[in-house]
């Protein structure tokens, strides 16, 4: 009877380590999102840096990406350059979500390292971001001419990740 008792938890450890084992094994950046193929939800808010109004509905019309960012983000330090590159292409306008911020350190941040954005949603509170089912920053969404998202990415996209995964999104 203790022979029993004592055998059982191996298989019991076993299962966790095969689970634990099978959780490293995944990208982190590949986290699903039930938003794909569906319309931007809805919001109102303020433009960080001259207090407008803008809604989803200032933002259809044209292909772009929506990029999730906060001055206090190391990620999002470490894309910055990047999407100034994509600015200066030309290639797909970008705009920002500054996400549970303040104005002014959002501001001085921008004022710092450059703008890459055509226009930045203000969500001090980080309820549009939730509305997006954000889980933190920097996270990227690839949104369509009728406001439908394509494509969502976890994490600071690169160079690499841009040409091999949005650009052939963007040009279809």
């Amino acid at each position: 009877m203790r022979y029993k008792l004592a055998v059982i938890p191996i298989p019991v450890f076993l299962i966790i380590l095969y689970f634990l084992y099978s959780g490293l094994n995944k990208d982190p950046t590949l986290i699903p999102s039930p938003l794909i193929g569906k319309s931007v939800p809805e919001f109102s808010s303020t433009t960080l840096i001259d207090n407008k109004i803008i809604t989803n509905q200032n933002m259809l019309g044209k292909s772009y990406i929506l990029n999730v960012w906060g001055s206090w983000c190391y990620g999002c330090s470490l894309e910055h350059n990047f999407l100034i590159d994509i600015y200066n292409t030309d290639t797909i306008e970008i705009y920002g979500l500054n996400y549970k911020d303040s104005r002014e350190n959002a501001i001085e941040w921008l004022r710092s390292k450059g703008n890459p954005y055509k226009k930045i949603i203000f969500d001090s509170d980080g309820d549009i971001a939730i509305d997006f089912g954000v889980y933190g920053a920097p996270e990227t969404f690839l949104i369509n001419e009728n406001g439908i998202i394509i494509h969502k990415h976890v994490g600071p996209i690169d160079n690499k990740y841009f040409n091999d995964v949005l650009l052939p999104k963007i040009k279809k």
